[in-house]
């Protein structure tokens, strides 16, 4: 059958249905953009709810009395140290809640009570008695932080409609809660402790800042060594070395390198560092060194691209003005591809801070309670950190996971935000 059609319109038919398609291409890359947006927004958004609680502690106004007897103190005379590291402070923690509800009798209902505050509670009155050794046989109002369980019910909503069976506290624990809050003893205040303190078996005590610290020491292993090492490879690489099946093989091994999963590189540091050498495991040291080992590949890659983007021109003028390889080298292309140099590097650096399985392989996956300071201190990192908390059964760490992984993705945006400043601060156009 023949057409009708002249060429003209055959023409503006195809047209037509080529800008059809044109059309429905874009509307389908829109929609994906704007679903990964929509995705994105949505896992923040719960992220950062689930996050809020951790922020806040509730705390619990006591009315103390340091009682000499209790604590085994003699009125008038200097509290020794040791005597104070000894001393009974639960007691008297429990004995100031007795008092506020002398009708609990019961042995089991006098255990929930006292239940109801923290147990660093006896240490912060310690430290205040520490403080004010005057206040030795006197009733101070005392404020305590409550107990996790206390601090998950007054802030969760859901929580507070619910018969007891299906929540951590009992009817009568609920009940004193509501009598100290016609009181005016409970208050919600910023969790500095969260910022100040490492962690702990208890999510009301726990805190990010030994998870910090380590994390701190570990990149500054890492990036101590995978820098220069990186770029002295990129250099003798792109300027240095002939062409040649070693060469090649070499190239390809370090672009090989940066697709390897990470663990990989765990095991070799566990069976390199740890059991050939005998490094500490735990340590930033080893962590770092790990992560270096990670990282080099990406410094090396972006290092020989930022080189090869420097135009040869600059080294031609160089050379024809006198300078040697070398002088041409270090004092022209590298100055010139430092921007992108730093770019990847701050990239590689942001992808080491954000990895756990490689430093679980060499043991910083354990409970460290203490803050290094030094390269050598058993420590943590704030991805292993997020890691051992999700994995609690307790429902507080819920919060505090949420909220390490919040403080995680602010650290990672201000690296790569770094890397895009330096990136237009410093980036030529030839």
């Amino acid at each position: 059958m023949v057409s009708n059609m002249t060429p003209t319109e055959s023409v503006k038919k195809g047209l037509a249905r080529r800008y059809r398609k044109e059309r429905r291409f874009r509307a389908l890359g829109l929609l994906a953009v704007w679903l990964g947006f929509t995705f994105l927004v949505i896992l923040l958004a719960d992220i950062t709810i689930k996050a809020l609680p951790a922020f806040h502690q509730t705390w619990i106004k006591l009315d103390v009395y340091f009682d000499p007897e209790v604590l085994g103190f003699e009125p008038g005379r200097p509290i020794r140290e040791e005597a104070l590291l000894h001393a009974d402070f639960r007691g008297v923690v429990r004995r100031s809640l007795y008092a506020m509800f002398p009708q609990v009798r019961k042995h089991r209902d006098k255990r929930k009570l006292g239940a109801l505050v923290s147990s660093a509670a006896q240490y912060q009155v310690r430290d205040l008695l520490r403080a004010h050794p005057d206040w030795l046989g006197k009733t101070v109002p005392v404020w305590v932080r409550a107990d996790d369980d206390v601090d998950t019910y007054l802030q969760s909503a859901s929580l507070q409609g619910v018969a007891q069976d299906h929540r951590r506290l009992r009817d009568n624990q609920v009940a004193w809660l509501r009598e100290l809050e016609k009181q005016g003893r409970i208050e919600r205040r910023f969790n500095w402790l969260f910022f100040r303190s490492a962690d702990s078996r208890e999510p009301e005590q726990a805190g990010i800042l030994g998870a910090v610290v380590g994390s701190f020491y570990t990149l500054l292993v890492t990036i101590a060594l995978a820098f220069p090492l990186g770029l002295a490879g990129a250099v003798y690489l792109e300027e240095y070395a002939p062409r040649s099946r070693w060469v090649d093989l070499i190239e390809i091994n370090i672009n090989n390198l940066a697709a390897v999963p990470s663990i990989v590189f765990g095991l070799l540091g566990l069976a390199v560092f740890i059991n050939f050498f005998g490094a500490s495991r735990s340590s930033p040291l080893v962590g770092g060194m790990v992560l270096a080992l990670m990282t080099l590949p990406t410094i090396v890659i972006a290092a020989r691209a930022a080189m090869k983007a420097v135009p040869p021109s600059i080294r031609e003028a160089a050379l024809g003005l006198g300078a040697s390889h070398t002088q041409m080298v270090f004092q022209h292309v590298v100055p010139l591809a430092m921007p992108g140099i730093l770019t990847g590097t701050i990239i590689g650096m942001a992808q080491a801070l954000g990895e756990t399985a490689p430093l679980l392989m060499v043991g910083m996956v354990a409970f460290i309670v203490d803050i290094p300071h030094s390269f050598t201190d058993s420590a943590t990192v704030l991805p292993v950190q997020i890691y051992l908390w999700a994995d609690s059964p307790e429902r507080a760490f819920v919060a505090r996971t949420s909220a390490a992984i919040l403080v995680l993705l602010g650290f990672l945006v201000l690296m790569n935000g770094a890397a895009i400043l330096l990136r237009k601060r410093f980036e030529r156009k030839w």
